[in-house]
């Protein structure tokens, strides 16, 4: 037997003994949609997240939502309104945000192609610079337009996110500018008469050390406070990143959100001088959306294989990628599992839960402890909220897209 990590709160039974999503019978929300497999998200548990980050961090901090971890159009819309920005990949995601409604969106990335530079600076969206080369092609491009663009750093800072499942700075990356050499492209966007935006500063995600997270946003702050130094300007913005992680797995504890507020309210209070006038943002976005989601998938068959229990059914890692123990993690673990159709019922058994594709990789999980399933049963993956459909293999071996359905209480 393998251990599975822990069911996030907000999810109950219902009167039918089934699992019940934002209040909402799973063979309802079933229907709904036309099929399995289904992710359903819970919005009432992304305003609940929302709310409670804006209760722990200080005021002076604006939150963003990074939307590549979670792009549907309708839930980008729900969130736009409750945060103060958000931070998009491509320029697919920049229509999404685009077409919410928002202030403030900014674009990262490394690779952006000139037409995609061209869209933003078009649409008056924040650049995230990640090379001097990208910085000289959106001037060139701007100057063509007759517009002036909004140009920001991304700095890749001479240190990372300590514990983090992804570090994304410190050493030769591909994402952001050298910190060394930021104060000087910095000054070189002034010069093109560009409307500099600050800093964006990440240095990785998926963390579970809350003093680790800490201390990052204590260095973060202080970097941007000798890049705005050496490069004699006042960032409007500094982007802090966010790197905050969720608990997917056995042994996994949530963060101390409350400890974060504290420590990050005691290093802006002790911010340089140099960034007396700038505001700061937290951008996150598995921590927002992650913990809301259920991808839900139907037991097509039960066989035994050398006396060991296979529940078969219609989903897997073209859908779930993550949750299969394919997306970056080393030893794979086993998510949150949950027989949906008896929710309440006890283990009774021990079964490998695998998806409908043709190769080995594809398992939701791995000798869990689970209550005796049949045909028609559904199965629930938790923790799905973040980097499932649109993360995932979807075209592999042509099997049917999931579905989506964003339901609030």
């Amino acid at each position: 037997m393998k251990p599975m990590g822990a069911i996030p709160p907000g999810f109950a039974a219902g009167a039918s003994g089934r699992l019940a999503i934002g209040g909402r019978d799973i063979e309802a929300l079933i229907a709904e949609a036309g099929d399995t497999p289904l992710f359903v998200y819970d919005f009432a548990l992304i305003r609940e997240r929302v709310l409670m980050l804006r209760q722990a961090l200080p005021l002076q901090v604006g939150l963003h939502y990074a939307i590549k971890a979670n792009p549907m159009p309708k839930l980008v819309s729900a969130i736009a309104p409750l945060v103060d920005g958000l931070d998009v990949a491509s320029e697919g995601e920049m229509r999404v945000a685009l077409a919410s409604g928002t202030g403030h969106i900014s674009f990262a990335g490394p690779g952006k192609r000139d037409r995609e530079l061209e869209a933003a600076i078009s649409a008056g969206v924040t650049i995230n610079l990640e090379s001097e080369g990208e910085a000289r092609r959106a001037l060139s491009i701007a100057g063509r337009l007759g517009l002036r663009p909004k140009l920001a750093v991304r700095v890749n800072p001479d240190f990372d996110l300590k514990g983090s499942g992804m570090r994304m700075g410190g050493g030769a990356k591909p994402f952001g500018v050298d910190a060394s050499e930021a104060a000087a492209l910095v000054r070189e966007i002034l010069a093109a008469g560009a409307e500099w935006r600050g800093f964006h500063i990440f240095a990785g995600s998926q963390a579970l050390d809350a003093a680790a997270i800490a201390e990052t946003q204590r260095q973060t702050i202080e970097l941007a406070g000798r890049l705005a130094d050496q490069a004699g300007a006042t960032p409007p913005l500094v982007n802090l990143g966010g790197g905050f992680g969720i608990p997917y797995f056995a042994g996994d504890a949530p963060l101390d959100i409350e400890f974060i507020g504290r420590k990050l309210a005691e290093a802006l209070e002790n911010k340089p001088v140099s960034l007396a006038q700038s505001d700061f943002a937290i951008e996150l976005g598995r921590y927002l959306v992650g913990e809301a989601g259920v991808y839900l998938t139907r037991i097509v068959d039960r066989k035994t294989s050398h006396g060991e229990v296979f529940l078969v059914t219609d989903g897997g890692l073209h859908h779930q990628l993550a949750a299969s123990g394919n997306f970056g993690t080393v030893v794979r673990r086993n998510y949150p599992v949950a027989l949906a159709s008896h929710f309440t019922a006890e283990p009774d058994e021990i079964v490998n839960i695998v998806g409908c594709l043709c190769t080995p990789l594809d398992r939701l999980a791995e000798q869990v402890r689970f209550p005796h399933a049949e045909p028609g049963d559904v199965i629930a993956v938790f923790m799905a909220g973040a980097y499932g459909f649109t993360a995932s293999p979807g075209a592999f071996l042509g099997h049917p897209a999931a579905r989506e359905l964003l339901v609030d209480q």
